[in-house]
């Protein structure tokens, strides 16, 4: 493979782990559509591969791709975003030990950890990670083995310093796991700021035509990583190769399309800010927003997502989700359509009753490549709905 190492961004989302067909010339490496493939001799493996739960040649192409872009020593490719999450946490803990999260994680994350592991013995505390005495007082010396971070988080943007997070979780001896979703390795990249994991779902942003579903996690160690990598071949939990090829794709236009969600976000926020009806407005893009100027730190752009309270309750919010056209009522986020999302009945229903529940009134919107005429007017004629 043509090395990358010392290029640019999108250079690298581009050529990394994507070298033309050395038989054909094609430009495009071939989608190796095979579930095994033939040896030369017993044992004799071609390219190292056999069997595609094991490897193929398209998911090595984006695990590549992945690990020149986060700046990792390797990446893995999974199926979904949790079963990444769910390989890293059983290759790290084990009964009787003890997770520390955020108090506006993802909700799917916090189900994994509190309901899936949590019957497997597996203790976890909910903080705000912006305290970082906080932080440092859930930390149990004999126990505490993962510190959780998210940011900017699902769905109330909050920010938080992964540098100081890091530091704090290291000194502890914890493995310190930052998904990276939201932002995508365009716009912050956590293993240099002394993250050991970064997580991400490829299906949101590296993905980022709302096609494919999939998961991936990069690693700083190698040691860690190889560990997890026996149990994703022994799991099986694996993207499969035209998944891998649909993200792949995705990732090649990365950067551009990250700089025009973050410019329709920011344009979009700065109109929500100033309407009657909403109370709060949740984009780090705005100076108001507590966290601003530690995004501004450690990300380039502030991305597409918001978050935006509205003055009249539940009510309200349920009826903007409902009264928009361009913004579509759907889950996930990411993609070049923008979507909207009411948090506490969709993405984040299973938190409900939790400290990580997300206020009624809440909407989100992830903020796709239209016109921003377009998305500003429709967010103005739900408003006046409401």
């Amino acid at each position: 493979m043509t090395s990358t190492d010392d290029h640019g961004f999108a250079t690298r989302a581009i050529h990394a782990g994507q070298d033309f067909d050395p038989t054909t010339g094609a430009v495009i490496p071939p989608l190796y559509l095979t579930s095994t493939f033939v040896q030369d001799g017993i044992g004799g493996l071609r390219g190292g591969y056999e069997y595609s739960r094991g490897g193929n040649p398209t998911r090595t192409g984006l695990e590549e791709q992945l690990a020149a872009l986060e700046g990792g020593v390797r990446a893995l490719s999974f199926a979904s975003g949790l079963a990444a999450e769910d390989a890293l946490l059983r290759g790290i803990l084990k009964p009787g030990d003890h997770v520390v999260l955020g108090n506006d994680a993802y909700g799917g994350t916090y189900r994994l950890i509190a309901r899936v592991f949590g019957a497997w013995g597996i203790e976890h505390t909910v903080v705000d990670l912006s305290d970082l005495d906080a932080v440092t007082g859930a930390i149990r010396a004999e126990s505490t083995r993962v510190l959780w971070v998210e940011t900017p988080s699902n769905p109330l943007m909050k920010i938080t310093d992964i540098r100081a997070l890091a530091d704090a979780g290291h000194e502890a001896g914890l493995t310190v796991v930052v998904d990276n979703t939201f932002a995508s390795p365009a716009l912050q990249q956590p293993l240099s700021l002394g993250a050991d994991v970064v997580v991400h779902s490829t299906t949101k942003y590296l993905g980022g035509h709302s096609d494919v579903v999939g998961g991936a996690l990069v690693f700083a160690d190698a040691e860690l990583a190889e560990k997890i990598g026996f149990l994703q071949f022994a799991a099986g939990a694996v993207s499969g190769p035209l998944d891998a090829w649909l993200t792949t794709r995705g990732i090649k236009t990365l950067q551009v399309r990250m700089q025009r969600h973050s410019e329709n976000a920011q344009r979009l926020a700065e109109y929500l800010s100033t309407h009657d009806a909403v109370e709060t407005v949740y984009y780090p893009g705005l100076e108001s927003h507590p966290g601003h100027e530690l995004a501004a730190s450690q990300m380039v752009a502030f991305g597409g997502m918001i978050s935006l309270g509205l003055r009249g309750g539940e009510a309200a919010a349920r009826k903007f989700a409902e009264s928009t056209s361009v913004f579509q009522l759907a889950e996930s986020l990411g993609g070049v359509e923008s979507l909207v999302n009411y948090p506490s009945e969709m993405t984040h229903a299973s938190v409900k009753g939790t400290e990580l529940a997300v206020p009624e009134n809440v909407v989100r919107l992830s903020v796709g490549l239209e016109d921003i005429d377009d998305l500003l007017a429709d967010v103005k004629q739900a408003l006046a709905a409401l």
